[in-house]
């Protein structure tokens, strides 16, 4: 038996004596925690280490797994567990995270206020950057999952400013202010992490909820609002330090609680919109007006519009001018377009099955504008004239894809074909003639995705998506490469203007 070997517990900088090993199956509960509660809490909310619940591990496979716990995460505070436990102690630990507790853990206002940290408060930070670039609004914020860092780059240099470790599991992409000073990160562990891009220092987290689906910055930079699965809240926080305003349990007209799939900014109407998973509601959270005919009030000068939709919509798409919305349920059938001023559906889209409407991108066509989105289960790019709704075409690619790009300055929509054998191709399609131009196989057999391109529409960066990969700096209009640089399963990309500004070509 393993009974004197002594395990280093990087995490928390303890000595943990190795557990004897007794006869008979391995009782993971035991192990998990002699082992791993130490980091990762006693009701595997987490701590240092991340959550160990089901939803929150599902960008980790039942195999990956195994092999963390065995050999643990290189440049990550995850030690390996190989030589203390044996396999089967270690695939019971594996299949045991992936089982619901037996009671539903909570996360309550008590635990916001208990999480909040500031290290440096709002006000206290030179409003100057301690670095020199160009145009601070063509900088980069770019996830890398591989190893749970962000890098800061300078996109006319491309050059990296600085790199910094982030939450586990970063989801739904950074969220600027305004001005492009302050970036805001949600994990799927629920942390709302607050980053000074000018003094490249982290001023403020807390968190706000046990599995967060994502974040939205209010259009005047003052409010943050969380969209959480567990707990069912909305969980708004003053942008400043990050403190709870509000957290609003989200229970339907049917008495229905539901899990948040996302939340949007809606800058021209002033408001957030929530995306709800369960029930068939469309919730607006506007402010600092007199509340509405119909308006429930929450706190302060902030108020609740429910609007009754006509099918469960946790999948959204707005127009420029957030009137109308598209949304669809994951495994739906077909698509609803819901105008929000006169709360009614206005038509219905031939989107069955998994469209992608979070990646969906608009431009011009023929004195027109149009809408294009990718499907997670065919491979299609479908094409809708936003005037009437009507279909325009299907675009056949290679295989189903997640992320779509482009740019008002750029002729070329970008889509990846990320699920399936044909995952490290990427499409260029003219946008004009909806036809495909060129595929690109960037590197062959690693997933190439998510294109974003500078503010002015000349060049874009693209990831190889792979623990080998590296980010492509591409001339926009010749496909020419420029660069890359080495990174770790670099994900998402996001530039301060494309996403202040709300550009056409990029989700919002």
């Amino acid at each position: 038996m393993k009974t004197t070997k002594l395990l280093l517990g990087a995490l928390c900088g303890l000595v943990v004596p190795a557990m004897p090993v007794l006869a008979g199956e391995p009782d993971a509960n035991v192990l998990y925690n002699h082992h791993c509660a130490i980091c990762h809490g006693v009701s595997r909310l987490g701590g240092i280490g991340p959550a160990l619940l089901p939803d929150n591990l599902s960008r980790l496979k039942r195999a990956e797994a195994v092999e963390v716990i065995r050999d643990g995460r290189a440049a990550t505070q995850m030690p390996g567990y190989g030589e203390l436990l044996g396999e089967a102690e270690i695939a019971a630990l594996a299949e045991w995270i992936y089982e619901p507790p037996e009671v539903e853990p909570s996360w309550s206002d008590a635990d916001i206020l208990a999480s909040h940290v500031v290290s440096h408060a709002y006000g206290t930070l030179p409003d100057e950057p301690v670095f020199e670039v160009e145009d601070l609004k063509n900088l980069f914020i770019v996830v890398e999952i591989g190893d749970h860092h962000v890098s800061l780059l300078d996109g006319d240099r491309f050059e990296r400013i600085t790199r910094f470790p982030s939450r586990y599991a970063l989801h739904g992409g950074p969220k600027y202010t305004p001005d492009g000073r302050y970036v805001f990160f949600g994990s799927r562990d629920g942390w709302v992490t607050k980053y000074d891009i000018y003094n490249l220092e982290v001023t403020a987290e807390v968190r706000a909820g046990i599995n967060m689906r994502n974040i939205a910055v209010s259009a005047d930079g003052n409010y943050v609002l969380a969209g959480n699965y567990l707990p069912h809240t909305l969980v708004l926080l003053d942008a400043r330090n990050l403190e709870l305003i509000a957290s609003i349990p989200v229970e339907g007209l049917n008495g229905e609680t539901s899990r948040v799939s996302a939340v949007y900014t809606a800058p021209p109407r002033n408001s957030f919109v929530a995306a709800l998973r369960d029930i068939p509601e469309v919730w607006e959270i506007r402010w600092p007006e007199e509340r509405a005919e119909g308006d429930e009030a929450l706190v302060g000068d902030f108020a609740l519009h429910r609007m009754e939709a006509p099918d469960y919509l946790d999948d959204f798409f707005f127009d420029m001018e957030y009137r109308y919305l598209v949304g669809a349920a994951r495994g739906g059938k077909g698509g609803q377009v819901f105008d929000m001023d006169e709360e009614v559906k206005v038509a219905d889209l031939p989107l069955e099955g998994m469209p992608h409407l979070g990646a969906g991108i608009t431009w011009e066509l023929d004195g027109r504008r149009v809408m294009a989105m990718p499907h997670i289960d065919k491979g299609q790019v479908s094409v809708f004239d936003m005037t009437d709704w009507s279909l325009i075409t299907h675009i056949e690619t290679d295989g189903p894809g997640f992320f779509m790009r482009s740019h008002e300055n750029s002729p070329y929509a970008w889509v990846d074909v990320f699920f399936g054998p044909n995952h490290d191709r990427i499409h260029v399609i003219d946008k004009q003639s909806l036809e495909i131009v060129e595929t690109l196989i960037p590197e062959p057999g690693k997933t190439a995705a998510h294109v974003e391109f500078d503010r002015r529409g000349e060049t874009l960066l693209l990831s190889v998506w792979d623990d080998d990969g590296y980010l492509l700096w591409l001339d926009a209009n010749t496909l020419e490469e420029l660069g890359r640089m080495p990174m770790k399963r670099p994900s998402g990309k996001y530039n301060v203007w494309n996403k202040t500004q709300y550009e056409e070509g990029t989700s919002h």
